[in-house]
């Protein structure tokens, strides 16, 4: 689905699924407060995975990329600098509205769902999947619905990238409380592992008379190994995996797990 002020690429879909508690969370952090306390995911850092991107998927000039969870769009604007034909796909407002500005209204934004991607059928040469954009929803069968989403919207052979957290460093180096000043306003972010989740409290305390904001944040930790397992179910397997947005090998001790699968 779309809205009046974002365009779909081409094809057609139907509703998003329903909103429920588990859906509250992501439906109401995506906004300018989340801009505001992640400045630094830059376009210098959205380089660094444009470029593993490209030597791993053999794209060119004239492919056309879906960012699934395309954010602000800092990795959209990479792609069009390329010669990339990018589409960009996210269920945030404000965060599309940003997206549009950084390509100068010239890449297609679709507001959407990833559960159920209002797209044609294998229209995509690549599809990209940055910082994190996957393990939000309640139940394991709908994180799976995404990946048969994006293999149903991917040519045969088309590659997708998978951008996500390495668990094991997460509950090693989890800090349970920090709190720092954004624009003028305190900021305290809790964070504990919780049934399988990473899950943080962010509460933003502005002053004077103006009442905290409080958000939330929730991610599967997936294993590298079921990560892997779901690709490969999806006709999704993977051919390569990295532990960072330099291209280094995944080690235990690796910041991120980015894997690398090719449509079947």
């Amino acid at each position: 689905m779309t809205t009046h002020d974002e365009s779909p690429a081409e094809g057609a879909g139907g509703p998003d699924p329903a909103p429920d508690a588990d859906d509250a969370w992501f439906r109401r952090w995506f906004g300018p407060e989340y801009l505001a306390l992640y400045p630094h995911r830059d376009r210098e850092e959205a380089e660094l995975g444009i470029r593993l991107f490209l030597r791993e998927a053999d794209a060119a000039p004239g492919d056309r990329i879906l960012d699934l969870g395309c954010g602000q769009g800092r990795h959209l604007a990479a792609f069009r600098e390329r010669g990339l034909e990018g589409v960009g796909l996210d269920l945030s407002r404000p965060l599309l509205r940003r997206a549009r500005a950084a390509t100068d209204g010239r890449t297609p934004l679709v507001q959407a769902d990833m559960r159920r991607v209002p797209l044609a059928d294998g229209i995509f040469d690549a599809v990209t999947s940055f910082f994190t954009s996957f393990g939000y929803f309640a139940s394991r069968s709908e994180d799976r619905r995404v990946l048969r989403e994006v293999r149903r919207v991917l040519r045969p052979g088309g590659a997708y990238l998978l951008d996500f957290l390495n668990a094991e460093q997460v509950r090693a180096e989890l800090v349970p409380e920090e709190q720092a000043t954004v624009d003028g306003k305190t900021v305290i972010q809790s964070r504990e592992i919780r049934e399988g989740h990473v899950v943080k409290r962010i509460e933003i305390r502005p002053g004077g008379d103006e009442a905290p904001k409080v958000y939330h944040e929730r991610v599967r930790l997936y294993e590298p190994g079921e990560l892997v397992e779901m690709l490969g179910e999806a006709s999704l397997p993977v051919e390569a995996r990295f532990g960072d947005y330099d291209g280094s090998d995944f080690e235990p001790t690796s910041p991120r797990f980015i894997a690398v699968g090719r449509a079947a």
